[in-house]
């Protein structure tokens, strides 16, 4: 009988084991360590996880999800495989003109006055597909090699915005020379202190 019981505590205590290698936590959102990509079947791991914050309030957690670890952006961008940006809401209401404006600041701070002009349909395109969020939503923007970015909100699938150099331009939002945030920069790239 005590056998019985030992047994199945250790049962229970492995099953715990294996979600914990399986999931990370961080500031009660639970991002799994690695996922198979909808659409190509690749799977992609946890590059890195942090805090997107404006002034002193929380916006939303962000994440980089790779088929190859990197610690810079020349390394991430330098990889033709899938990828995803992850974003979880946390702060109680992000507007769509937020939003936009958060994005068109991101691609013209990184981006040359000639990119913007060859990407602008892309970027209007984008920008259309976002609504009003709240504490709870979640963004992800998928890079399907050879297809685009989809981008998936609130569990629907907006669109897709063809191109590598779109989705390059995208990433530097978070990881370019001027990123919306040098700590979320340094968490996705698993460099942070």
């Amino acid at each position: 009988m005590n056998n019985k019981i030992y047994g199945l505590i250790a049962c229970v205590c492995m099953m715990f084991l294996v979600t914990s290698v399986q999931a990370r936590e961080f500031k009660g959102v639970n991002l799994p360590e690695e996922i198979l990509l909808e659409g190509v079947n690749k799977k992609i791991n946890l590059n890195g996880v942090g805090m997107r914050t404006k002034f002193v309030f929380d916006i939303y957690v962000g994440a980089l999800y790779l088929e190859s670890a990197a610690n810079t952006r020349e390394a991430v961008l330098s990889q033709n495989g899938a990828k995803r940006v992850f974003m979880h809401f946390v702060y109680d209401e992000v507007s769509a003109e937020k939003l936009v404006n958060g994005w068109n600041q991101g691609f013209e701070d990184n981006l040359t006055e000639e990119q913007l002009s060859d990407l602008a349909d892309r970027i209007k395109a984008f920008n259309a597909m976002f609504d009003t969020v709240h504490a709870g939503d979640e963004v992800l923007l998928d890079y399907l090699p050879e297809l685009g970015t989809r981008v998936t909100i609130k569990g629907e699938v907006k669109g897709m915005i063809e191109g590598d150099d779109f989705n390059q331009a995208l990433l530097n939002i978070w990881l370019g020379d001027e990123p919306a945030d040098e700590d979320l920069k340094e968490a996705m790239l698993n460099t942070a202190d």
